[in-house]
């Protein structure tokens, strides 16, 4: 039987992670707080969406903690507002 966990993002139980995806606090949280749907929705897709919809550069230190930001927001781990992506008015000339 799957372990769960009261989902910070679904906020409603759900089958949690099988194992910590990162190491110190930061993995325990999201171990502790996010369910497996959440993760994979922003590690296989939203994730590299904001990756590319704001050319970070993970070599950046700045561009990084923009990413670490984004992911907490969008796992409902903090507060603020979730990069936009795939808005379909973006670019178009009026």
């Amino acid at each position: 039987m799957a372990r769960t966990v009261v989902c910070s993002k679904f906020k409603r139980e759900l089958p949690g992670l099988e194992k910590a995806p990162f190491a110190g606090d930061m993995g325990k949280k999201i171990y502790d707080s996010v369910s497996q749907e959440a993760w994979d929705q922003w590690n296989k897709d939203a994730q590299i969406k904001v990756l590319n919809e704001y050319r970070l550069n993970m070599g950046d230190p700045r561009d990084y903690k923009v990413l670490v930001d984004q992911m907490l927001r969008f796992l409902g781990l903090e507060e603020g507002e979730v990069a936009e992506v795939e808005n379909s008015e973006r670019g178009r000339r009026q």
